[in-house]
């Protein structure tokens, strides 16, 4: 609990505020009118389903983002910011909060599947069944739609890091991490000390960049966008660590380039060896293949600096490479900052989708 007070004194104004999907209950005051929410605890995770009044027989599984260790959860369990979008549209919503927090994709895409379950027994079996997955959500949302395929009509991933978690781990959390550390030593702990922090606050970083602005500039010229959200990559990677038993990458054999003088960067950057049990952990929780069954639709937000735009391209690329790209379809992206997409443009990807499925003529 200290560590999420820690967080919660600069988590607003901060792309993580988005990340975590905060909840709007005051939302669902407005729109249709919705029957009771069930809500309740499965298998350690909170979960709640809503119906409209006028259910137009579809499911949409809704699933969030990173949500922080420690973070407070509110009993019953209270709506993410899109569900009255969908209720509005007569959809019912199901949405878990995982059985943990932090990096719980092996948690999520289990518990998203028991509670769709339910779901179908709650509410009767759906004429469609939509997959829904904002931020680390996107992921999950990506994992579910590969491991159970029959399950949806189609899924919609928005500000998704839909990067399998050991090139994720790679390229977005210790890279631009090292990357910093090498242009400006002494301010980050050894990653993979027992003893190291678990949270680094933003200040730090900004006061580091600030007194170093040759470093701050290679560094945006290198990995745009990375500065504002180094805080929250340290805290996603020790956290990550802790769950692996061990670092989760291993960049001993990495060449980092686009530094200048790479030799000499390269033998600035700290090296970390990742036991083999937690990079198996990391590949277990989880790994893409790019094999989807069923329409997939994405799309990012403009200048998003937590998800930045060189991490945009993996999951489409394994789609087509996997043969699937005919279902694949990629729009422009849309909204400012991490998941700042209004209720207009989460609608409009939406449509895409049922288009793509084939439903919205239905």
């Amino acid at each position: 609990m200290q560590r999420w007070k820690r967080v919660a004194r600069w988590i607003a104004g901060t792309a993580l505020a988005a990340c975590l999907g905060m909840p709007a209950p005051a939302a669902l005051a407005a729109g249709a009118p919705s029957k009771q929410p069930t809500s309740g605890t499965l298998h350690g995770a909170p979960y709640r389903i809503d119906v409209p009044a006028d259910w137009n027989g579809d499911l949409v599984m809704l699933m969030h983002g990173y949500e922080p260790q420690g973070a407070p959860r509110a009993t019953p369990m209270e709506p993410k910011e899109p569900t009255q979008l969908f209720l509005g549209q007569g959809y019912a919503v199901a949405q878990s909060a995982y059985a943990s927090q932090g990096w719980a994709v092996g948690d999520a895409i289990i518990d998203n599947e028991r509670l769709r379950q339910l779901a179908v027994h709650h509410v009767g079996r759906p004429r469609h069944t939509y997959l829904v997955g904002f931020s680390l959500g996107g992921l999950e949302a990506a994992a579910s739609l590969e491991r159970y395929p029959h399950a949806y009509t189609g899924a919609l991933i928005l500000c998704g890091a839909t990067v399998s978690t050991p090139e994720l781990a790679s390229h977005a959390l210790l890279e631009p991490l090292v990357t910093f550390d090498a242009l400006i030593p002494g301010v980050l702990p050894d990653l993979a000390a027992a003893d190291a922090p678990e949270f680094v606050p933003p200040t730090v970083f900004a006061t580091a960049l600030k007194t170093h602005p040759a470093q701050a500039a290679l560094l945006e010229r290198r990995l745009q966008g990375t500065q504002t959200s180094l805080s929250l990559y340290y805290m996603v990677l020790r956290e990550l660590e802790q769950r692996a038993g061990g670092m989760p990458v291993d960049n001993r054999t990495t060449v980092y380039r686009g530094f200048g003088d790479d030799a000499a960067f390269n033998r600035r950057v700290h090296r970390y060896a990742g036991p083999a049990e937690a990079l198996a952990y990391a590949d277990r929780n989880a790994s893409l293949t790019g094999r989807i069954e069923v329409p997939l639709v994405m799309e990012w937000n403009v200048a998003d600096m937590t998800i930045p735009s060189r991490l945009h391209g993996v999951y489409p690329e394994q789609v087509r490479a996997a043969g699937s790209g005919n279902l694949l379809t990629v729009l422009a992206p849309a909204g400012e900052g991490h998941c700042g997409f209004s209720d207009a443009q989460i609608g409009a990807a939406f449509g895409t989708l049922l288009q793509k499925t084939g439903a919205a003529s239905r």
